[in-house]
């Protein structure tokens, strides 16, 4: 029970911070998502951690993880990962020794599905910014074979679920969280030999998953292609508009970008947080991953920007009035939700400068 309120708690916070974060969030396909039973999310993975914060903030579900062992390390920070239902998954290049652990993980995870609850999990096996959807790993399929050959009264659905961003890594984040059409396992399972019933799960999450979020083809036009949409200043949310685009090879003419007018409220807002900015300058310099400059940043803003805040609102409410700490705090929030709500979201390609932006 204490647990559950804790997460609830974490949820909520994350939820607020997205809505600051964001400029807009779009959702879709919520109403495939059934309102009990075991459900496993299968979801691409173009962004860190933030991914899977957009997914559980998006559906009513009370969902586990599966996120990467390597975030494990920490006793304390591993001791927080599970308070909030994350557990570790040992990949290769953990070790080959490692893999062993996954042994016990996949049976938490049989004993959370036959419980009818929900499960997260990203089976491309790990993050990467490229606009495609990269070959699944057969990982999501054991855990669900090994859960209904368990139990033989156990139906698992799945949803896939893609993730697009306008621009992973951009801040304020616009991106759409698109779930896909269940897709019930039991069958498959049954039907077919434990080869070919992996092999036709993988495909079925395989081609969702392309439609669901914007999918380049990862071959020689792969730079090509995303170049032009680039140039077009396309809305990459849009993503049926922009797959038809791919596919049909047809693409708008090259359009500049909008200019950004707010960036002088952008610089206030900086200069009303200059210690944790300052302090962002100099983690980002140290991200060895694009993938996680989404991650740091959004953590940074959540706790030390929100923390900045309160205490200046405390301290002027001592010496001026608590009017006064009100105010400051309400107009410091104004700035942010402004500003996160109006800034332009250019579609550009990542480099490693614009992570601090």
């Amino acid at each position: 029970m204490i647990q559950r309120v804790w997460f609830a708690l974490v949820w909520g916070t994350i939820k607020l911070g997205l809505f600051f974060y964001s400029k807009k969030i779009t959702v879709l396909g919520t109403q495939n998502i059934p309102k009990k039973g075991a459900v496993l999310f299968a979801v691409n993975h173009p962004n860190g951690l933030v991914d899977p914060l957009y997914v559980t903030t998006t559906n009513k579900r009370h969902n586990h993880f599966l996120v990467r062992a390597a975030s494990f390390k920490k006793p304390f920070i591993k001791k927080i990962l599970e308070s909030l239902y994350l557990l570790p998954i040992y990949r290769i290049r953990d070790g080959i020794q490692q893999l062993a652990n996954n042994k016990e993980i996949f049976e938490k995870c049989h004993k959370i599905l036959n419980s009818g609850e929900t499960l997260m999990i990203f089976p491309e096996g790990s993050h990467d910014k490229k606009r495609a959807i990269r070959p699944l790993s057969k990982g999501f399929t054991r855990i669900v074979f090994g859960a209904l050959e368990k139990n033989k009264n156990l139906e698992i659905t799945i949803i896939p679920v893609g993730i697009t961003y306008q621009h992973p890594s951009h801040y304020p984040a616009k991106v759409i969280v698109n779930y896909g059409q269940p897709i019930t396992t039991r069958n498959i399972f049954e039907a077919n030999p434990l080869a070919k019933s992996i092999n036709i799960l993988k495909a079925k999450v395989s081609n969702q998953l392309e439609k669901l979020s914007v999918h380049i083809p990862d071959d020689q036009n792969y730079e090509t292609i995303l170049q032009k949409l680039t140039d077009a200043q396309v809305d990459f949310t849009a993503v049926a508009e922009v797959n038809d685009m791919i596919a049909s090879n047809r693409f708008p003419d090259k359009k500049q970008p909008k200019r950004n007018y707010l960036k002088p409220l952008y610089f206030l807002i900086i200069l009303n947080s200059i210690i944790p900015y300052l302090l962002w300058r100099k983690i980002s310099k140290k991200i060895d991953e694009i993938e996680f400059i989404d991650t740091f940043r959004f953590a940074l803003n959540l706790f030390l920007f929100s923390l900045l805040y309160l205490v200046k609102a405390i301290i002027l409410s001592i010496y001026f009035g608590n009017i006064i700490g009100f105010f400051y705090l309400s107009i410091s929030a104004f700035m942010v939700l402004i500003y996160s709500s109006f800034a332009p979201t250019n579609a550009k390609k990542h480099t490693k400068l614009d992570e601090a932006s």
